[in-house]
């Protein structure tokens, strides 16, 4: 039977009598944008020679490769614990001249990163929620972050770890400010309970060195589990260079520069026996990363989108009836759009009216059936909504433009018909996918387009997609040079 080890009077995991001796927890993908150097999909290949059966990922301010990571780990037999560096603001008040009675605040844009690990779906969710929060509510000229009250108020669920080095509580003992360092400290235990781990790390930095005493002084007064930690952003040591131009290239700065932002070699991805040699003193830090793995039991899984609604038929009205009330409007809107189209622009030749009705009714029978009428009913809506106000919109582009429908709506200005464009390339019942109307709209003002439909269908129902750039070979040579 496994007994819990309590070294150096610090709390901490149960060390295995056999199994997985380390694992990485603090793994920069190459979503760490410009900072990590590991594609998601090399993570797995990693892994098993390293004698690791899961891996987390704490990508810095964001959690864009969390379901690929997710995805590709699950599928190689692996369990992914899915986290993120997230900057924290303490929002520390102190007093400021002599005989000042009120404290003010102090000016800042974060205080350090802190590691938060989800162990369920509310963690996930409050990931997610945090996650958001550091964007939006962050000035631009702001690095993301949240204020600890968030952090305090989306908390349930997390396992939290202190940061090392860039962490909150580590910059204040690398300045000496012990007092503060233990209220930080203190304020993290008050949220996560036993669910906060101080981080150690040993990449051979001598203010890792100085800072490390002052933690496990903290730990052993507090009774806080300790785990270690190693930050991986690049695979082997002999990428140390390569990885080192690639800071350089966030920052603006040269390599052959001293003063600027530099790692090691060691933050590449040891295996399971570096870390626990290099953690030999310290076997309950070690354990620690086991324990934390056993406390994480949920990954994010991909699925159908949810498609939005247009049509009210009722809260209590079931799927069913919502669906067949959009498709009533859709037909409904569709056909009086055809009549205002056709009483202003010639027939296509070899076309009779009755030919422009069949394939507006066999479109919107397609579109019922697919269940996508709201999508459509919603696109034109803002559509219209543009033109209308002056905001000038493309013809349309792509195989969207081969729906009579769509042309009905004003959605696209080409008339199908008259062309030869095929409904099928946009939308066919035999291949179902979802449909995508390629929308140009005026570069001065699409920002009111996009304010109007956050109005209309709600700020937390409309997100915008973000493109992750690589840095292939062309934009390589030029930005290494």
């Amino acid at each position: 039977m496994n007994a819990p080890i309590r070294q150096h009077g610090i709390k901490s995991a149960t060390l295995p009598q056999a199994g997985p001796s380390f694992i990485h927890l603090k793994i920069h993908s190459a979503y760490s944008l410009l900072e990590g150097a590991l594609p998601i999909s090399k993570l797995a290949k990693l892994a098993e020679p390293a004698g690791m059966p899961a891996l987390g990922l704490t990508d810095t301010n964001n959690m864009f490769g969390a379901l690929e990571f997710s995805e590709k780990l699950a599928g190689a037999g692996l369990q992914p614990i899915i986290g993120v560096s997230l900057a924290i603001d303490f929002q520390e008040r102190e007093a400021t001249g002599a005989g000042r009675s009120q404290p003010v605040l102090v000016p800042r844009h974060h205080d350090g990163l802190v590691a938060l690990f989800a162990m369920n779906e509310a963690g996930y969710a409050n990931l997610m929620k945090l996650v958001s929060r550091a964007h939006l509510a962050t000035a631009d000229t702001e690095t993301p972050h949240v204020k600890l009250d968030a952090l305090r108020a989306h908390a349930t669920g997390l396992i939290v770890l202190t940061g090392g080095p860039d962490g909150p509580v580590d910059r204040m003992l690398a300045e000496n400010q012990i007092e503060r360092a233990g209220l930080r400290l203190q304020a993290l235990a008050d949220l996560a309970g036993d669910r906060l781990y101080i981080e150690l790390q040993r990449h051979g930095l001598a203010s890792e060195a100085r800072v490390e005493p002052l933690l496990l002084d903290l730990a052993y007064a507090r009774d806080i589990a300790i785990v270690a930690t190693n930050e991986c952003c690049f695979a082997r040591p002999d990428d140390y260079e390569a990885h080192d131009a690639l800071l350089c290239i966030a920052d603006a700065t040269f390599v052959s520069e001293d003063n600027r932002r530099r790692l090691t070699r060691e933050h590449y991805f040891k295996s399971a026996a570096a870390m626990a040699e290099l953690f030999a003193d310290l076997p309950e830090a070690v354990a620690s990363t086991i324990e934390i793995a056993k406390r994480c039991a949920f990954r994010p899984r991909g699925r159908k989108p949810i498609l939005p609604s247009f049509v009210s038929a009722g809260n209590s009205a079931s799927a069913d009836d919502k669906l067949a009330a959009e498709a009533a409007e859709l037909r409904r809107q569709a056909s009086a759009g055809l009549e205002a189209r056709l009483a202003a622009l010639p027939l296509a030749d070899g076309f009779t009216r009755a030919d422009y009705q069949r394939r507006l009714d066999y479109e919107i029978d397609v579109i019922a059936k697919m269940k996508f009428p709201g999508y459509f009913l919603i696109v034109a809506d803002f559509i219209q909504w543009s033109k209308a106000n002056g905001i000038p919109v493309g013809p349309g582009r792509g195989s969207g433009a081969g729906s009579l429908v769509a042309w009905s709506l004003t959605i696209t200005d080409l008339d199908p018909l008259r062309f030869g464009l095929l409904f099928e390339r946009f939308l066919n019942p035999e291949r179902v996918s979802m449909p995508d109307f390629d929308i140009d709209f005026c570069q001065d003002r699409r920002d009111e387009v996009i304010r109007y439909v956050q109005g209309k269908y709600g700020h937390d129902r409309v997100a915008q997609i973000i493109t992750h750039g690589k840095l292939q070979a062309r934009a390589v040579l030029r930005d290494v040079g």
